[in-house]
């Protein structure tokens, strides 16, 4: 295949097409191997696609370079790129020069993102024009690196949303309550979790059971569905005051754009981001991979969006403990909030038992907040285990690992809490959950102490229940809703 659309090359057949199919060929590194061999000593071949008069096809010539890595085309590629005067091929030559090596030339690419900055475009070549700007900072981005941006603003009085479980917010606003009036100024109940207002934010940057900080966007309305209105009223709100006042550096801001709606918004975030770019002066520059803010918009009933910031400038270190996770590992927040709800059933000094501890979040967290004695965790997938016992010495936690089945566990005394994240369902029948659930209660009762507890979060409410109608040595002592839509719950059970 490759030989044949490497002979029409030769033969200059079809060029703008063959280019196309070898693009996609190449993908491939076995493809993309094959077709260097062929073209060894005949790169120039290539090169002179550069000059053809269809633009497409010095589009597909410039990408392909870039593919190959041509590192011998590169200045040939700034030539063309300098010459071109088919605007939507220029950015094309800035993707493929961004994989080659232009430290050399850093300097270039520098003065003509300024050029381009300062040129008066039609507003129908605007769009070009993000482009092309958009692809020169990627290239001073990779070449240079990104001066990231520091969050100074902790010791400075704030408006924050700490997000929350949703069935669970008092957890967090009690949390926040235990602060205090000499850090806060007030605290409320939102619908996203519990929104703050402080006087600083380090006490708050503390708090385990919410999942992410965010900081309010105040704009003059709502943002509506249209980029360039959107745009106008996120660079007329206070988002770029906040960034400067609390960050040392100067412009450009990296961002990217988050829509929470229920709808995909394509489309609208492409535009937005070039829109708010512009708008902007390029202060504030949308990127895929370097960005250290996020401005997240979450629509409202109507339609419209409400502004957010999350800012990755701002290191929390709340879970820096928790560099593994598989696919079914609870987030460290969900099992923060289930053990304070737990609180009041927990024993200091207690010797306690994960029979599915995963990474051992559930069992860090328990710790965290109530020392006990004796931790042991266990789980049949031994990556997990090996993954637990790296969690658990980041976060200094001394816990014993075991890979072993847990209807396999014994052990020399009883437990005072079963702690455990129940598996999910995944592809197993109901009557295989159902026999699960039997076993694990049957086998939980032999190390379980007199007055022992199981704290559980399953969202098998059916089985949780039968087992406890069948099984009469257990008590339900209390039951929390966490995840109402699909049916997650938080079972405190007892021995009788």
């Amino acid at each position: 295949m490759l030989e044949n659309e490497f002979h029409k090359l030769e033969e200059k057949k079809e060029i703008r097409t063959t280019i196309s199919q070898i693009r996609k060929e190449i993908k491939k590194q076995d493809s993309k191997k094959a077709f260097l061999e062929l073209l060894q000593g005949k790169e120039s071949m290539i090169v002179d696609f550069l000059s053809e008069e269809d633009a497409k096809t010095r589009k597909n010539t410039a990408l392909l370079i870039g593919d190959l890595k041509l590192e011998q085309a590169k200045e040939a590629l700034i030539a063309a790129y300098l010459n071109e005067t088919t605007l939507y091929v220029k950015s094309a030559y800035l993707t493929a020069l961004g994989k080659l090596d232009v430290r050399e030339n850093l300097e270039f690419f520098k003065n003509r993102l300024q050029e381009v900055k300062n040129q008066q475009v039609p507003a129908e070549e605007q769009k070009h024009q993000g482009e092309e700007i958009r692809e020169l900072n990627e290239i001073i981005l990779k070449t240079e690196g990104a001066k990231k941006h520091q969050f100074t603003g902790f010791q400075m009085p704030h408006e924050m949303l700490l997000l929350t479980n949703r069935e669970q917010r008092e957890v967090t606003f009690s949390e926040v309550k235990e602060i205090g009036a000499s850090v806060q100024r007030k605290a409320e109940l939102h619908p996203l979790g519990v929104l703050v207002f402080s006087k600083e934010v380090i006490p708050f940057t503390k708090l385990r059971t919410y999942r992410e900080l965010l900081f309010p966007i105040h704009t003059n309305e709502r943002i509506p569905a249209m980029p360039h209105r959107a745009a106008e009223l996120l660079w007329h709100s206070d988002l770029y005051a906040f960034l400067t006042e609390c960050h040392e550096g100067d412009a450009p801001f990296f961002f990217r754009l988050e829509v929470k709606s229920a709808e995909t918004k394509t489309e609208f975030v492409k535009k937005l981001g070039a829109s708010l770019e512009k708008k902007s002066d390029w202060k504030l520059a949308n990127s895929t991979t370097d960005y250290e803010i996020e401005i997240r918009l979450i629509e409202a009933k109507d339609g419209s969006f409400v502004p957010f910031l999350k800012l990755y400038s701002m290191k929390m270190k709340r879970f820096a403990y928790r560099k593994n996770a598989i696919a079914m590992s609870i987030h460290p927040a969900t099992a923060a909030m289930l053990m304070y709800l737990a609180k009041p059933y927990l024993k200091e000094n207690a010797q306690i038992l994960d029979p599915c501890c995963g990474v051992g979040t559930m069992l860090i967290e328990r710790d965290i907040l109530v020392p006990a004695r004796e931790k042991y965790g266990i789980d049949i997938f031994g990556d997990a285990i090996d993954m637990a016992r790296e969690n658990a010495a980041l976060a200094g936690e001394k816990i014993n690992f075991i890979h072993r089945d847990y209807f396999d566990f014994k052990h020399d005394y009883k437990f005072d809490e079963i702690v455990t994240n129940m598996p999910v369902k995944g592809k197993k029948a109901k009557e295989d959950m159902d026999a699960f659930y039997a076993r694990f209660f049957e086998k939980s009762k032999s190390l379980l102490a007199e007055d022992g507890i199981i704290i559980m979060y399953s969202n098998e409410v059916g089985f949780v229940k039968k087992q406890l109608r069948l099984q009469p040595c257990y008590r339900l002592i209390q039951e929390y809703t966490i995840r109402k839509k699909d049916s997650y719950c938080l079972f405190i059970i007892g021995m009788k």
